[in-house]
C-alpha cells in the first residue's frame, strides 16, 4: 500500500514542493511498466514514513512530465534525486537498497 506521504510531482508544482521546501527532498522518477522502480517503491514508502517531517520524498511518472525529465537530463529509471534549500545535491541511478536510500537522506538532514 502506498504511503500517503509520497509526495507527486509536477511541473506545475515543482517548484513549490521541491525548490521552496524548508526541508530536504528525495524525487523518485519512475513508471509503472519499469520493474526497479516497483521493486524501490515499497522502499520510497517506507522511508516517507520514517523520514516524516524531517525529508519529503516525492515521485515523477516519467511518462507523464516530459518537462522535469528534459531538465533533469533522465536517461535511465529509477533515477532519484536528493534536493536541499532548492539545490540538487546528489543524484542515483538505479534501485537501491533501503539502507542504502537511508543513508543518503541522513546525509542531507
Amino acid at each position: 500500500m502506498a504511503s500517503e506521504k509520497v509526495l507527486t510531482i509536477k511541473s506545475e508544482n515543482f517548484e513549490e514542493l521541491v525548490l521552496k521546501s524548508s526541508v530536504p527532498v528525495l524525487v523518485d522518477f519512475w513508471a509503472n511498466w519499469c520493474g526497479p522502480c516497483r521493486a524501490v517503491s515499497p522502499i520510497i514508502d517506507e522511508l516517507a514514513d520514517e523520514f516524516d517531517g524531517r525529508f519529503k520524498i516525492g515521485k515523477v511518472n516519467v511518462d507523464e512530465e516530459n518537462t522535469l525529465v528534459n531538465n533533469f537530463n533522465i536517461m535511465s529509471i529509477p533515477t532519484m534525486i536528493a534536493f536541499k534549500d532548492g539545490n540538487q545535491v546528489e543524484k542515483i541511478i538505479g534501485a537501491r537498497s533501503k539502507a542504502d536510500l537511508k543513508a543518503l537522506l541522513e546525509k542531507y538532514i
